[in-house]
């Protein structure tokens, strides 16, 4: 049977329909809500162009850095995710400095933990001592990116840059709350759970540079509504950017690439991207001597396998100590020399004999 067509007399309806539809043509949606830009607006907010000497003074490629820069112009927030020891941190406050130094604005680092919470973040109420001997009064306190919020909407044409170290070990729905919409949508407000009466918005100069830890917890894990918000960008030991910079820090510091030829070992051997060590912990003088690289090893390496192996049957102490490392090295060399081939690093590689 065909579908059949119904007539109905809209009588004193009809005005209030054709201003619906005629304001929802006017907004371009034809009725389907569309993501917004979260930098869209009557203000422009401009952000500088990464400059060579942030690039050789972090040791990362020039475009790497322009590409991250574009994603907070486009939508106002980035996590840079990756194993320990690969640097996220410092990189993430490295740009924010670079950022509000060179086009004004304010930066604050917030470091997020299980017990983290919306009343910590943004904002919540406090005790104090009242005014008569012995009570308590509760007053509405802002938290971190309320008060960055404040700033920021004072100062339009400014970047404010709020970094958000170990992002993910905290209950984000329970942290952001109404929040989560705002990210999205910077053009729009809602009320707040302390202050319903108000309407608040989070300024488009308001910038968010996140840090996620994947031996924590793997993005995958993530919930889908975060992973909308932010533009997510990996730091893994092996691959751009990171490929080359424990090698150029070295190089750069006139010392021995062993170290780095260590880590690509070590990092061959456990295989897992989530799992692998960072060039962070080698970029130090210590790296310059055997004491020094031993102490690395014993102080930072171990403890780190020897969490990742926990349970698993593994002896990390004889599989991964120095000693066996750095002879598995040896023979590597030893092998490619043989058959005339080189290898990585090198340059580096009488270090490893002789230390």
């Amino acid at each position: 049977m065909s579908g059949q067509n119904v007539v109905s007399d809209l009588g004193l309806y009809a005005d209030e329909i054709l201003a619906l539809v005629e304001a929802d043509e006017a907004e371009g949606t034809g009725g389907v809500e569309e993501p917004e830009s979260a930098l869209t607006g009557p203000v422009a907010l401009e952000l500088p162009d990464p400059t060579k000497a942030l690039a050789d003074g972090l040791f990362l490629p020039l475009e790497w850095l322009r590409e991250v820069i574009d994603l907070l112009r486009e939508k106002g927030q980035v996590v840079l995710y990756g194993p320990p020891g690969t640097g996220k941190t410092y990189i993430a406050q490295a740009l924010a400095t670079f950022l509000t130094e060179t086009a004004g604005g304010e930066q604050r680092l917030v470091q997020f933990h299980p017990s983290y919470a919306y009343e910590d973040f943004f904002e919540g109420f406090r005790p104090r001592p009242g005014e008569t001997q012995g009570s308590i009064v509760f007053d509405l306190v802002p938290g971190p990116l309320r008060r960055m919020a404040t700033l920021a909407d004072a100062d339009p044409t400014r970047p404010y840059v709020l970094v958000i170290d170990e992002l993910n070990r905290a209950n984000l729905a329970k942290v952001f709350g109404e929040l989560y919409f705002l990210l999205e949508y910077r053009n729009r407000t809602v009320g707040l759970q302390y202050s319903p009466d108000e309407d608040f918005s989070l300024p488009k100069n308001l910038l968010v540079i996140g840090t996620m830890n994947t031996a924590d917890r793997s993005i995958a894990l993530v919930d889908q509504a975060m992973r909308r918000r932010f533009d997510f960008v990996p730091l893994f030991p092996g691959r751009p950017p990171l490929v080359a910079m424990l090698r150029d820090w070295l190089a750069a510091n006139a010392i021995p690439a062993t170290a780095a030829d260590l880590l690509d070992a070590l990092n061959t051997m456990l295989g897992e991207p989530e799992s692998a060590v960072g060039p962070s912990y080698f970029m130090s003088e210590r790296a310059r001597s055997r004491d020094g690289l031993e102490r690395i090893w014993r102080t930072a390496i171990i403890p780190l396998l020897e969490e990742r192996f926990a349970g698993g049957g593994v002896d990390v102490h004889a599989k991964y100590s120095l000693p066996a490392m750095l002879a598995q090295l040896k023979a590597r060399t030893d092998v490619a020399l043989e058959e005339g081939e080189g290898i990585a690093g090198d340059a580096g590689l009488p270090a490893a004999d002789q230390i």
